[in-house]
């Protein structure tokens, strides 16, 4: 049974999440949770003076969210008809990355699932503002679904790694239980400027072998220093469906997450993109 949390802000982006990842797991048992946390739309109205003012609004605003969460179920449901899916409705006063923490540690979350903008989908950023504090702050894998990538089962998974650090076995079985079942290959791309592996780089390489056993599992290199170019480079030259990030301490993606502006970082993301999150969980 998988557990999945998809975040809406009823834009088309989330929509197009949504059904992307019924899709993208559409041969596992799920529990699906359709996400609305509407704290800010009631914080940006204009004029709420007055305590009372503040609650009729608050009530108003968790009415609207009510329907249209449901609305949302409704639209999944009759698009897809799959009885291993169990879809619920949370719509909640709360901020966004709290309200999914709290049930990412409540329900025991696989993944939280969401567009990579929202409403604003501004082009000239590769995340929107929720979805880049989701990635930063909510200890799940967390897979962003760009606008333009529609229900097609990804055949080419590239995972890039440095073989440094040691994985956890359940972000792993995620991507190898869904590699497996939707017979993708998995590409574990090193990139480095030395031609050998170190010996803990053989142990953490022969970890993720293991893990990648029932998938199939290819192993290319690049050499070079300049993480972001290479990555970018092999997702365009061998067309692959997704790219798969591990976000731990003094990792690539934590660096270019934290001590760079997200616009800024050059990592051209226009196709599905799974973060693993190598932190604890509790």
């Amino acid at each position: 049974m998988k557990k999945i949390v998809i975040p809406t802000d009823f834009s088309e982006n989330s929509l197009n999440a949504a059904k992307y990842t019924l899709e993208l797991f559409k041969y596992f048992k799920c529990e699906v949770f359709i996400v609305n946390a509407f704290a800010d739309e009631v914080y940006d109205r204009k004029a709420i003076m007055m305590r009372s003012v503040f609650e009729e609004v608050k009530n108003e605003v968790e009415k609207n969210s009510t329907l249209a969460v449901e609305k949302v179920k409704s639209e999944l449901m009759e698009h897809f008809h799959n009885p291993k899916h169990h879809i619920y409705t949370v719509s909640t006063f709360g901020s966004l990355v709290d309200v999914v923490n709290d049930l990412v540690e409540k329900e025991d979350i696989d993944l939280v699932a969401m567009g990579t903008k929202g409403k604003r989908n501004d082009k000239e950023v590769t995340f929107g503002s929720n979805t880049l504090q989701v990635i930063k702050y909510v200890t799940c894998p967390v897979l962003a679904v760009p606008e333009s990538y529609h229900e097609i089962l990804p055949e080419k998974i590239v995972f890039p790694s440095d073989y440094m650090l040691p994985y956890k076995q359940r972000e792993l079985k995620l991507v190898s239980t869904m590699a497996e079942r939707i017979t993708a290959t998995v590409y574990s791309l090193h990139i480095s400027k030395n031609e050998e592996l170190s010996n803990r780089q053989q142990d953490n390489r022969a970890l993720l072998e293991n893990a990648f056993q029932k998938c199939k599992l290819a192993f290319p290199k690049m050499v070079g220093t300049d993480i972001t170019k290479s990555i970018n480079q092999f997702v365009e030259d061998h067309a692959m469906d997704m790219l798969v990030l591990v976000n731990s301490r003094h990792s690539y993606l934590e660096n270019i997450l934290y001590t760079s502006t997200i616009e800024k970082i050059g990592l051209n993301i226009k196709i599905p993109f799974l973060i693993l999150q190598n932190f604890q969980r509790y």
